[in-house]
């Protein structure tokens, strides 16, 4: 006679989304016990994960989450818009979420039994992607916005500002969430790649055949709006483009921001 029931296949299968046969041969593996089954089925389910991890994870859930001064971003990534919008894969992303807030980047150890078994349950390849955490400075304010869809955030924002209120902080969150900019200010754009895009304009410019006297001022002009398109103070406002975002939130500065989107 087994050490077990056919009860005990049923709520293995259900704490673990494991197979029916698969239970069956954990409870045989480990005499019934069925802590111990749950740990040799999640052992199995990485080693059968293991082969799965090659395949791409562009899709997922992102999670915001603010506890006293600190702000969170979470990004949990997986293969299909499927799992993604899967209850449990959702309730992990913002609970990964919270504890970087509360706790740290490093918190994100305490549940990796947890994406594990998330793994093993929902068979697909998910791991944590981008982890993002602002402790803010005494004096500024937070901005978030989250972008949900489907029931799942995939598209968060965390902006901190100094000198001007929350509100405008939220306002620039909301611009940021669309228009997308990848730096703060000109300054930060790498030099190569200013170098690489002005001798590509300049080529473009060459090949219409403008004056050559004209070079510098077409270039000039192309290339603010090449900057325009990365540098969130040289964006128009999206709620009114006869304003740019450093025009918007003046005397205020912004500190820093972070986007996270997700699959980019």
């Amino acid at each position: 006679m087994p050490a077990f029931t056919a009860k005990d296949v049923q709520a293995l299968r259900q704490a673990t989304g494991a197979g029916m046969m698969d239970s069956k041969r954990a409870l045989e593996e480990t005499g019934g016990d069925m802590e111990a089954a749950r740990k040799w089925l999640r052992e199995q389910g990485l080693a059968g994960a293991a082969k799965r991890m090659d395949r791409e994870a562009s899709q997922g859930a992102v999670a915001l989450a603010a506890d006293g001064g600190a702000a969170a971003i979470v990004e949990l990534r997986c293969e299909t818009d499927f799992v993604a919008k899967a209850d449990d894969f959702v309730s992990l992303v913002d609970e990964l979420a919270a504890l970087v807030a509360a706790k740290g980047e490093q918190a994100i150890q305490e549940r990796t039994d947890a994406i594990d078994d998330l793994r093993t349950k929902l068979k697909e390849n998910i791991s944590v992607g981008k982890v993002v955490r602002f402790t803010l400075e005494e004096g500024t304010e937070l901005g978030t916005y989250l972008h949900t869809q489907a029931g799942r955030g995939v598209n968060a924002v965390l902006v901190e500002l100094r000198g001007g209120s929350a509100e405008l902080a939220h306002d620039v969150a909301v611009h940021i969430a669309f228009a997308r900019p990848t730096y703060l200010r000109r300054q930060e754009v790498p030099e190569e790649d200013v170098a690489a895009e002005q001798a590509t304009v300049e080529a473009i410019a060459r090949n219409e055949g403008k004056p050559e006297q004209a070079l510098a001022k077409i270039v000039d002009g192309r290339m603010n709006g090449w900057f325009k398109e990365r540098v969130l103070l040289e964006q128009p406002y999206a709620r009114d483009e006869k304003q740019t975002i450093a025009q918007l939130v003046e005397p205020a500065e912004i500190v820093r921001f972070a986007q996270v989107v997700v699959g980019s």
